[in-house]
C-alpha cells in the first residue's frame, strides 16, 4: 500500500517484477534495475529513493540544521524523482519562507502560479508540507492528547505528520491530570481510538491515566515542558518509561514525528 510519495518508483519495481513473473527478464537482470541508483548522492545529501518501496513511506526531510538552499535543493531531487508529496519536520518560519521563494524560483514561476512548488507552512508544529493531505486511509482514529497548552508545538508536530501520512486525527489539547475532568469528558474518543499519543511535559503522568483506560496501543511522548526540575524533559520521559499502565511504549523527549510514524504504522496494519 502506498502511503506517500514515491509512487513512480514503486511503479517501476511492480513493472519489473511483473516481467521477471512473465519470463521476460531473467532473476540477474531484475535484481540489477532494483539495485540501481538506490539513493541519488546531490553532494550535500544522499537521498534514499528506494525507501517508499521498503518502507511504504518516503524519505522526510529534517530541517532543523540544513540551510534553506539546501533544503530546496533536496525538495527538487525528490521532485524530479516522483515524489510529489513531501514532509519537512523542525522547520522555523525564517527558513520555510526562503525555501518558499527557493522553490517557486527553481521552477522560473511565481509564488502564485499553478505550476510552482508550493510549500505549506504549519508554524505550531514547525512542519512544511509540499503536495497536500491525503484521505485517511488508516484502519481508525489516532487520538492527540496534551497535558496542556505549552505542549502544543509537539502535538502539532505528531498531528499534522500522522495525517500527512494518511490518517485521521483527532486532538484533544489541555486535558491534563491538573484538571481530570476535562480529560473525562471525551472518554467515548479514547475508548473508539485505534491508537492514542499522549503528550505531557511536568511530570509526565497523561500517559499513565490515558493507559490505564484505553484498549489501544497508547505512545507516549515526553516533552521539555517544565519548571527547573523537570530537567528539560528527564522527569517526564522516567515517568512515561516507569508507567504501571500496561501498552504504553515511549518514544524520545519532543519527538512527536516519531510518535506519528508508529502511531501511523500500528493503524495501517491489516
Amino acid at each position: 500500500m502506498v502511503i506517500f510519495g514515491a509512487e513512480i518508483m514503486e511503479n517501476d519495481v511492480r513493472a519489473m517484477l511483473e516481467k521477471l513473473s512473465r519470463g521476460e527478464v531473467s532473476v540477474e537482470e531484475a535484481l540489477l534495475e532494483i539495485k540501481k541508483e538506490p539513493f541519488e548522492d546531490i553532494g550535500f545529501a544522499k537521498i534514499d529513493t528506494h525507501r517508499q518501496v521498503r518502507k511504504g513511506v518516503s524519505e522526510v526531510i529534517y530541517g532543523a540544521g540544513k540551510t534553506a538552499d539546501q533544503i530546496t535543493g533536496i525538495v527538487r531531487a525528490m521532485n524530479d524523482r516522483g515524489q510529489k508529496r513531501i514532509l519537512i519536520t523542525r522547520l522555523d518560519i525564517e527558513k520555510a519562507n526562503l525555501v518558499k521563494r527557493g522553490l517557486c524560483g527553481s521552477v522560473g514561476f511565481g509564488e502564485d502560479s499553478k505550476d510552482a512548488i508550493q510549500l505549506d507552512y504549519h508554524e505550531d508544529g514547525r512542519i512544511g508540507i509540499i503536495g497536500g493531505l491525503p484521505e485517511p486511509n488508516g484502519l481508525g482514529k489516532i487520538v492527540v492528547a496534551t497535558g496542556g497548552t505549552s505542549d502544543i508545538p509537539v502535538a502539532e508536530e505528531a498531528a499534522l505528520t500522522a495525517e500527512f501520512m494518511g490518517n485521521d486525527v483527532q486532538r484533544l489539547y489541555d486535558v491534563g491530570v491538573a484538571g481530570l475532568h476535562r480529560m473525562l469528558s471525551h472518554l467515548d474518543d479514547i475508548m473508539e481510538a485505534k491508537v492514542i499519543i499522549a503528550i505531557a511535559g511536568m511530570e509526565g503522568a497523561l500517559a499513565s491515566v490515558i493507559g490505564g483506560l484505553a484498549d489501544c496501543p497508547v505512545i507516549a511522548v515526553p516533552t521539555s515542558v517544565g519548571y527547573g526540575a523537570n530537567f528539560g524533559g528527564l522527569s517526564a520521559l522516567l515517568s512515561m518509561l516507569n508507567s504501571c499502565a500496561s501498552g504504553v511504549s515511549v518514544v524520545n523527549i519532543d519527538n512527536g514525528f516519531g510518535a506519528a510514524y508508529q502511531a501511523s504504522m500500528i493503524n495501517h496494519i491489516k
